[in-house]
C-alpha cells in the first residue's frame, strides 16, 4: 500500500512539473503589453505601430500600449527594453538595418544580439527615381550620363550614411565607377520637393514618400532596391537585376523584438498573436494604404536578413570611418 501511495505521489509531482510551465505560457499576458516605437509620433513607423497595436489586442487578450521613444536611430528604444525585466510585457518595433548597420555606428551599452526577433510585418519599399521629364529612361541611361560628365550628377537621400537609402545609391555609383554630388535632406518631403523642383537629378527614397507623385506622373522610378520585384510594381526591375546584386542585400524589414532572456513560451504566445494580427482582413486592408510591402516572417528569416545586411554594410561603414563596433 505504501509503495502504491509513493508511486501515486510521484505521478502527481511529474504531472505538476509538466502542467505548470504550460499554464504559465497559456496565461500570458495578464496585463497590458507596451510597444516601444523608436521614432516620434506621425511617421510611418509610428502609424504602422499603431495599426499593429489596434489589431493585436484582439488576439493578445490585453491592450498593446504604444510608447514613443525616439532617439539614436532606435538605440534609445532598444536600450529601454534591454534594461527592463525580460517578461514579455515590453516589445520594440525595429528594422533589420538597425541591427545590421545602425548599431555599429554608435557606442551603446548593449550588443546587437541583446534583442531577439519575434515576427516581421513589412519590408520597406525603396527605389531610385527621377523627374518624369528627365532624359533617362533606365538606370543604364543615368549611369552613362554620369560617366560622360564626372561629378555632375546630383543625388539626394533623406537618411544618414548608415541607412539603406544612402548605401544602396552609393553602392550603385561606386560599382559603376561614377562620381556625383551627394545632397542629404532632413526628411522625405524635402527630398521630393528638391527632385520636383530640379534641385537634384536623382532621389533615393521610399515608395511611401514618392507614391502619389509617381501615380500622378510627376516622377519615374528607374530601379527598386528590394531583393525581388515589389508586388505593386511588377514591371520595375530591381537594382540586382540591373547588375548590382549587393543592393538586394541592404533592405529594411520591420518587425517586433523582445529581450533575449524572454521565456520561450512567452515568445511563442507573442508570435501566435502577431500572426493572427497580420492575417486579420481589417489589418491587411489598412496596411495596404502605407505603400510598403507586407511580409510576415518569423525569427529565422529576420536573423538571416540581419546577417546578410551586416556582410555588406559593415565594410562600407568602415570605409567612411563610421564603424564603432567591436
Amino acid at each position: 500500500m505504501r509503495r502504491k501511495w509513493s508511486l501515486f505521489i510521484s505521478v502527481i509531482f511529474l504531472a505538476v512539473g509538466v502542467v505548470v510551465p504550460l499554464a504559465l505560457g497559456a496565461s500570458y499576458p495578464t496585463r497590458p503589453v507596451e510597444l516601444y516605437i523608436p521614432y516620434a509620433p506621425g511617421g510611418t513607423s509610428d502609424l504602422i505601430g499603431r495599426l499593429i497595436a489596434d489589431t493585436a489586442q484582439k488576439y493578445l487578450g490585453q491592450p498593446l500600449v504604444m510608447v514613443n521613444k525616439p532617439g539614436g536611430g532606435g538605440s534609445v528604444a532598444a536600450a529601454s527594453l534591454i534594461s527592463s525585466k525580460p517578461d514579455g510585457y515590453k516589445v520594440v518595433m525595429l528594422a533589420t538595418n538597425f541591427f545590421g548597420g545602425t548599431i555599429f555606428t554608435q557606442k551603446v551599452p548593449f550588443g546587437p544580439d541583446d534583442l531577439v526577433p519575434i515576427a516581421n510585418f513589412i519590408q520597406y519599399k525603396e527605389a531610385l527615381a527621377v523627374k518624369s521629364d528627365a532624359p533617362w529612361k533606365t538606370l543604364a541611361d543615368l549611369l552613362d550620363y554620369a560617366k560622360k560628365k564626372p561629378g555632375a550628377l546630383r543625388w539626394g537621400h533623406p537618411a544618414g550614411r548608415g541607412a539603406p537609402l544612402f548605401m544602396n545609391m552609393y553602392l550603385i555609383l561606386r560599382k559603376a565607377g561614377v562620381t556625383g554630388i551627394e545632397v542629404p535632406y532632413q526628411g522625405s518631403g524635402l527630398l521630393l520637393n528638391a527632385l520636383l523642383g530640379g534641385h537634384i537629378d536623382v532621389s533615393s527614397s521610399s515608395f511611401g514618400a514618392m507614391r502619389e507623385s509617381e501615380r500622378a506622373g510627376k516622377i519615374r522610378y528607374l530601379v527598386s532596391y528590394g531583393p525581388k520585384r515589389y508586388g505593386e510594381t511588377p514591371n520595375l526591375p530591381t537594382a540586382a537585376e540591373s547588375g548590382f546584386p549587393e543592393v538586394g542585400a541592404l533592405n529594411g524589414f520591420v518587425g517586433l523584438y523582445v529581450h533575449k532572456n524572454t521565456p520561450a513560451e512567452i515568445r511563442k504566445a507573442l508570435f501566435d498573436a502577431l500572426k493572427k494580427t497580420f492575417d486579420d482582413p481589417g489589418f491587411q486592408k489598412r496596411l495596404d494604404t502605407f505603400g510598403e510591402e507586407p511580409l510576415f516572417a518569423g525569427p529565422e528569416f529576420i536573423t538571416g536578413e540581419i546577417n546578410t545586411y551586416r556582410k555588406v554594410a559593415i565594410p562600407i561603414l568602415k570605409e567612411f570611418g563610421l564603424y564603432e563596433g567591436k
